[in-house]
């Protein structure tokens, strides 16, 4: 089989930069067409610096970076530097990047980029505020057809919220854009907090990372040290979650994960529950089903992948 293409939408974010190493050390899985930017866990000047410091980490400066939408499509912004640290990566000491930011936006490439490849053909992989994704298909709505599968990091169900009571980060940050993609009709599948906080970092799985003794596997080490502090004290947990990670992990082994296919809707009009994703994991209602909502995780082999790729790069 022929390598996925893949455009990875992004607010680097440690676990942001983790899940583009692990994309970038995979070539065989996935050919990464280029990275778009959004305002999410920093401010949209952040995100497109950081993204690019993480390509040059992974020795990798002719990947693409674009800047995209630098606020929700109609909230003002809300980040995350309780969380990331004041840069987004904080944690280890990197170079600022040489490589140049591209000039076009990153909606204009989202849409070229679709136009311009076979039908069915890339997929997109949004680890941050759905945004970029919204204000493309409202700009152009033909490419809808032309996208093979939309793999996200975002929402929850049983875990419910992670920025309010209600709502994870990413799709509180912009539901309106949420629901403009949830109701696309694009294919898409969910990485919600019910997965990604079973993707734990604990003490051995990071050891693990920094005895690849290399520049890459440092850095992850750092970035998850740093990362860890929020969540262990927030939820007692026994290190930090890899939330976005999942997203590429699933592109290279499907079986890692599973869930159901459900009918899932983005709260945009109650500002108590705001960017809520209501999901019929039960099937209560007959809505029809619209995204693959995963609910579990096979954490030892998916941080196996994770290492065993890092120590590619």
């Amino acid at each position: 089989m022929p390598p996925r293409k893949i455009i990875i939408d992004t607010d680097p974010g440690q676990d942001d930069a983790v899940a583009i190493l692990l994309a970038l050390a995979s070539p065989d899985e996935m050919e990464v067409l280029g990275l778009t930017c959004v305002a999410g866990n920093v401010p949209l000047a952040l995100t497109s610096k950081n993204a690019r410091i993480v390509c040059e980490l992974a020795g990798r400066p002719d990947v693409k970076v674009f800047a995209g939408c630098d606020r929700p499509l109609g909230r003002d912004l809300v980040t995350a530097e309780h969380v990331h640290g004041a840069t987004g990566l904080n944690g280890p000491n990197l170079p600022d990047p040489t490589m140049p930011l591209q000039p076009d936006h990153a909606v204009d490439f989202l849409i070229d980029t679709l136009r311009a490849e076979p039908a069915g053909t890339v997929t997109l992989c949004p680890l941050g505020p759905l945004t970029n994704l919204a204000q493309a298909f409202r700009k152009a709505p033909d490419i809808v057809e032309k996208v093979q599968e939309i793999v996200l990091m975002g929402g929850a169900y049983f875990e419910v919220g992670n920025i309010t009571p209600a709502a994870e980060f990413n799709i509180h940050v912009d539901p309106q854009a949420a629901e403009i993609v949830f109701r696309s009709g694009a294919p898409i599948v969910v990485m919600p907090l019910d997965v990604t906080h079973k993707a734990l970092v604990t003490r051995p799985r990071n050891d693990a990372f920094r005895a690849l003794g290399t520049p890459v596997g440092r850095a992850v080490a750092e970035m998850t040290d740093f990362f860890e502090r929020f969540d262990k004290e927030k939820y007692g947990s026994a290190g930090a979650p890899l939330h976005d990670p999942c997203v590429t992990a699933y592109l290279i082994d499907p079986t890692l994960f599973s869930g159901r296919f459900v009918n899932v809707e983005i709260e945009t009009q109650s500002e108590l529950t705001m960017g809520m994703t209501v999901a019929d994991w039960w099937g209560v209602t007959d809505r029809a089903p619209n995204a693959m909502f995963m609910g579990d995780v096979r954490a030892d082999a998916f941080f196996a992948l994770l290492t065993e790729r890092l120590a590619r790069l």
